[in-house]
This record gives C-alpha cells, structure tokens and sequence, in this order.
C-alpha cells in the first residue's frame, strides 16, 4: 500500500535548494512553496456561481529562486531533465503565434499577469521547483505551482509588492494565477483552487462564494475529533481535454438561459425544470442540491464541536454528493464508486469523488482508527477489480503559500 507523504517545510526547501545549487552554482535567495487543495464538497459548482469548500493539503510544491540582472527566466523541475528558458519580454498568450510551452507557461504567465495588472517589470529569475503534491491526481499541483512562483513574484516586486502580506492582496495574487493559467498555459480554471493554495488558513477549510470570490474560513480540525480525511489517488486516467469538461459546462449555460438566470445558482430548490431537456434538467439537478448540500455542510461545521452525530450528518451529505454526480453529473468512474462503496462497508462516515472527475481522486471521512483499514480494503478492492493499484494520503487542513 503507497501512502504518499507530505514534505515538513525544512526538508522541502532542502531538496530544492540543492536543486538550485547544483543547477545554477550558487545559493538561491529564497525559498516559498504552495500547497495542493483537496475540495471536500462543492463540485462543479464553480462555474455555476454556487459554493465551494476547498481546504489546503500538507504536501506542497516548492520554489528556490534567485534574481537576475535581465529578463530571462531559467527554470528546472526536479520532474524532468533539463534547464528551460523563457524571455519575460516574449511571453504571449497560449492561442498566439509564440506561445510558452509547458509548465514554464505557469511560471512566467503569473509575472505577466502581474505586470498586466500593474505591478512593476520583473527582472529575470532563476528558479527551481520539487513537489511533493502527486501530479495528476486532481489535487491542483499546477495551482500549487503557480501559488508558489506567485508569492515569490510578489516578494521580488520593488514597487507595490508585498500583496501576500494581506487577504486582499492574496486575492489579487489569486486572480494572476487564474489569469496566467488560462490565458497563458491555457488551461480552464475558475479560481477555486488558487484560492484554497493562496487564502486557506491551517485547521480551516474556506466556504468560498464563486461569484465574487469572497471566503469564509471554516474550522475544519478533524484532529481533535479522532477523524482523518483520507484521499485515495485511483490512478484511473484523469483528463478534461476530451470535451466532457465543456459540454457540462454549455449544458448549465444553455440551461440558465432558457431558465431566464444569469447562473444556475440564481435557480431555487424545487423550481420547475419541466421545460429542459432530460440531460439539462439533470445537470441542474446537480447543481442545485450541490449548492444546498455546501450550505448544509458548512452549517454543520458552523455550528459546534464535531461529534458522532455531525460526523454521520457530514459523512451522509458525502455521499449524496457523490451519488448526484454520478446519477445525475454523469463524471464518476468505476475506479470513483469502487471507492466511495469499499470505504463505506468498512467503517467510513462518507466519501466522494473530488476534482473534475473522469478519473483522479476521491476522499473518505473515517475514523482515525479505522483509516489504515479503509486504505487497505480500497487497495484489496481495486486489486480483485483489476484497477491500476491506488495511491493514498492523509489531508489535514494546512497552511497557504508562503
């Protein structure tokens, strides 16, 4: 059974300053990294204007960096060989005749988005990058990149900088992510992650309004209450660029219009839906009882100390949410409910599938007790259904970029 584990922050920057030192010859001059986010419930609830509840995870991505005295930006990963290099002054947008190719695109499109928005020209920098947040996995690595190269822009800019000292500027930072990775890397996003990797808080998850983007941190201190939140990596393929990711999206949109709203969060509980092809009416459907389940769950937590009875309560709004994607979302997959179904038989209060689905991860609320077993009955379960073997790790609510 593969548990990945998180980096404590010492050992982190040591492996990636070592990169940087071997790479470029000398020291870097800092060392900020980002965490992954896991989304408990609230899913494509984004960009429908509803809620979501993403915590930050303990495993992050970290970023050694050193200026220069021009405008190039040399970068390695130590996922790859090789040094990449890109003129800060040649970057352009992902559907130009020269876009950046690759992760770098994260990197510098978070500079250019910041200089678009006003901060001052970014000298060159050297950067190196090692993670430990699993790739692929549907737990936003590449916000937890661009959120690390953010804070690292933004503690190098000399004219406005220091925007991560605040929520208010890490909400700007937020938003050059969000643009960097959809107008440079090209990539669809709506901000949730980003915002979970940059504004969380540690023993918190945030409530996070998708239309304005502001947040509310909720307590979320599984800890004290003997419960972990386990994430189960299912190794299934997980990839939107099948046009799945699109067409639930122009269904939701193609239904606010004939529903006369703006977002389908505008849509009431109960409200007629007659009128909507069979697919649509069951997008919305989703939509709507996933906003209602958020609320719902974020009341729980609002409202005391966790105890068996709101831990069932969480665990039960889980499944639901999980079964409306399913049956009504259509984005699980086999590997997705094999695991929602083994972790419940064996003892867990709840789980889902998180992320896009198609593939990726789910998590399961369980007693602390009782996790290694669920992990190992999830790993059994996968290995008689002839599944790729899954990968987990524990998620305790963790800190921002820093």
């Amino acid at each position: 059974m593969i548990v990945n584990q998180a980096w404590s922050l010492e050992e982190g920057a040591a492996r990636v300053s070592d990169l940087f030192t071997r790479t470029f010859g000398a020291e870097p001059e800092a060392v900020h990294s980002a965490p992954g986010r896991v989304n408990i419930i609230g899913e494509h609830t984004d960009y429908n204007g509803g809620y979501a509840l993403p915590m930050a995870l303990p495993h992050r991505t970290f970023a050694a960096v050193r200026r220069r005295e021009d405008r190039l930006v040399r970068l390695i990963s130590a996922q790859e060989e090789g040094v990449r290099e890109v003129n800060l002054d040649e970057v352009d947008t992902h559907d130009s005749a020269n876009p950046v190719p690759g992760w770098p695109a994260y990197v510098v499109g978070v500079a250019w988005a910041l200089e678009q928005a006003g901060c001052c020209p970014f000298p060159g920098m050297d950067v190196a990058i090692d993670s430990c947040v699993p790739f692929g996995a549907g737990l936003s690595s590449s916000a937890a990149l661009e959120g690390s190269v953010a804070v690292a822009w933004d503690a190098m800019c000399e004219i406005g900088g220091g925007r991560a000292a605040t929520d208010a500027g890490r909400a700007q930072l937020v938003e050059a992510c969000v643009r960097a990775e959809n107008l440079i890397a090209g990539a669809p996003t709506g901000g949730m992650d980003q915002a979970a990797s940059l504004r969380c808080r540690e023993g918190h998850a945030i409530m996070l309004d998708c239309r304005d983007q502001s947040i509310e941190h909720v307590p979320f201190d599984l800890a004290k209450v003997d419960t972990q939140l386990l994430v189960v990596d299912t190794r299934a393929p997980h990839a939107l660029v099948d046009g799945q990711y699109a067409a639930r999206r122009a269904a939701c949109e193609s239904a606010a219009r004939k529903l006369g709203v703006d977002l389908l969060v505008e849509v009431p509980q109960g409200a007629d839906l007659s009128g909507l092809p069979e697919e649509e009416r069951m997008r919305v459907e989703h939509v709507v009882g996933e906003i209602a389940r958020t609320k719902d769950f974020v009341q729980w937590l609002r409202e005391g100390q966790l105890d068996s009875t709101r831990l069932h309560a969480l665990g039960d709004l889980m499944v639901a949410s999980h079964r409306s994607l399913q049956e009504l979302y259509e984005v699980t997959c086999p590997e997705l409910d094999a695991v929602v179904d083994v972790a419940l038989a064996n003892g867990a209060y709840g789980a889902r599938m998180t992320g896009g689905g198609f593939g990726g991860s789910a998590i399961a609320l369980v007693p602390a007790d009782k996790a290694e077993d669920v992990a190992r009955a999830v790993a059994e379960g996968f290995a008689e259904r002839g599944f790729n073997e899954p990968h987990f790790l524990y998620a305790e609510p963790s800190a921002p970029a820093k």
